[in-house]
């Protein structure tokens, strides 16, 4: 056992001094005696720490750690984690999984939604040439919004956006059932589910089934003047093809929340591009309540020889 055991917030990538003090209170309420450090912190013992919590975390890193019995993501992705080739095979990796971030999720897609059925998108260009004309407004049953991605996020997304009048359907890998949203499946489905769409979503995890999965193919299959709400990952889209597609006309736009490299390059054009939104991976994230208390939870939980909730299926990327 060891003599002082610690959980290490981790990453390469961000500043997590932010989540030291709710992980501190969570680790005095729900397993007295664990240490809470912020890496790379020289006074921590590599054989104490029990448990790490993180975005991008060293890789390698977990491998050298004698005692680890948790690898813990601090937000809903795990492909963070994934990447790293010498994870120990049978060490648990979970992921936070909140009702809240759900909710926040779905505001954000239905303020999407609502940019491009209310033609706001036409209004901010019109503005731009001080020109006063009323877009063309229609109810919202007559417009088709697709959710790709049909886990809790997804789920959520597509009632919200059912509950609001829009025609809503849902794809998914694997079957599901939505409520008042028409659901399909599969590859083989793929093309029906996209051909009457006029905004489409993307909530897809982010698996080497879905890296690229948004290519020259796929924006040709969706129908001319389709818009498209990226919150999955920003791997998932060929940014080359959708360029390529705005610049054409068959995309009539795209609000993208989520990018390969994050923060967005200064320079990068689609800060310029005409069409596009760029929003900073804002559209819904978990309190620091809610991560420190379900990490720290499950730190307690592996302590006592039980299964953490929330663990990740690492053959499906979530």
């Amino acid at each position: 056992m060891s003599a002082s055991p610690t959980l290490l917030l981790c990453s390469e990538t961000d500043d997590l001094s932010g989540l030291l003090g709710a992980f501190e209170a969570a680790a005095d309420e729900l397993c007295p005696g664990l240490r809470v450090a912020l890496w790379p912190d020289a006074g921590v013992d590599d054989r104490d720490v029990v448990a790490m919590a993180g975005w991008f975390v060293p890789q390698g890193l977990p491998a050298r750690l004698p005692g680890l019995q948790l690898l813990a993501s601090i937000g809903a992705g795990v492909e963070h984690l994934l990447r790293d080739q010498a994870l120990p095979p049978d060490l648990p990796l979970t992921r936070i999984v909140d009702a809240e971030q759900a909710r926040g999720m779905a505001e954000f897609v239905l303020w999407a939604t609502l940019h491009y059925h209310r033609g706001l998108d036409r209004a901010l260009q019109q503005q731009a040439q001080a020109l006063w004309r009323m877009p063309p407004q229609r109810p919202a049953s007559q417009t088709c919004v697709g959710v790709m991605g049909l886990g809790a996020m997804g789920t959520e997304v597509a009632r919200c956006l059912a509950a609001h009048g829009f025609a809503v359907s849902g794809w998914s890998r694997q079957p599901r059932a939505v409520e008042g949203v028409r659901c399909w499946a599969g590859d083989a489905q793929l093309d029906d589910f996209l051909r009457p769409l006029d905004i489409v979503v993307s909530l897809l995890p982010l698996t080497e089934a879905t890296r690229g999965l948004c290519n020259a193919d796929w924006f040709a299959r969706l129908k001319p003047g389709a818009a498209f709400v990226n919150c999955g990952r920003g791997e998932q889209v060929v940014l080359p093809d959708l360029l390529q597609a705005l610049e054409r006309g068959n995309l009539r736009g795209a609000v993208l929340d989520v990018f390969e490299h994050e923060p967005l390059p200064a320079d990068h054009p689609l800060w310029r591009t005409p069409g596009v939104v760029v929003t900073p991976h804002m559209a819904s994230s978990a309190s620091p309540q809610v991560i420190a208390r379900q990490i720290v939870s499950n730190v307690a939980r592996v302590r006592a020889g039980l299964s953490p909730l929330h663990r990740v299926g690492r053959e499906r990327g979530y």
